[in-house]
């Protein structure tokens, strides 16, 4: 079984990456365009309509079970990755496999994290207006693409005097 499994993973990962291709985009496109360009010789019959609702339906009835596979394995990764981070750190060990508690239950560990926020971090989110937030947001991102640009020639001269 372990091979059939394998053997799943591997095709469902490179369906996965290949479908999410601008490729395969242009592909379905095209597919739809000479059905529809068929319409008149077909007499837009039932038939013709029947062809690209039976092929659509196939597709996308495989593709959620290749979709949530894929995703299933992703969050695993994620899972497995975030543990081990919690366990080489400094982090309670309470929180390794919380994924698997109820929704509940993880509401409660949100609750309790978000009690240690800082209390104008708490402050400013409770009275930020809706388009206030959007600044926010806004703000936020472009303090960290500046952050993320390369530095000048001055810039880089003085790291280099001051290391």
């Amino acid at each position: 079984m372990d091979k059939a499994s394998r053997a799943f993973t591997a095709m469902a990962g490179a369906v996965s990456t290949w479908t999410g291709r601008p490729s395969a985009f242009l592909l379905c496109c095209l597919i739809v365009i000479v059905w529809a360009a068929t319409g008149p010789m077909a007499h837009y019959s039932d038939t013709w309509q029947l062809i690209i609702n039976t092929g659509t339906t196939i597709v996308t009835f495989l593709m959620v079970f290749l979709i949530q596979n894929t995703q299933n394995r992703d969050n695993a990764a994620i899972q497995a990755k975030l543990d081990e981070l919690i366990l080489t750190s400094k982090a309670r060990n309470e929180f390794i496999g919380i994924e698997h508690l109820t929704d509940t239950e993880i509401g409660e560990m949100l609750e309790l994290c978000e009690k240690h926020r800082p209390d104008d971090v708490k402050r400013v989110r409770a009275a930020a207006t809706a388009g206030e937030k959007r600044e926010m947001r806004t703000a936020q991102r472009k303090a960290a693409r500046a952050a993320a640009k390369p530095l000048t020639k001055s810039e880089k001269a003085a790291a280099r005097t001051s290391a």
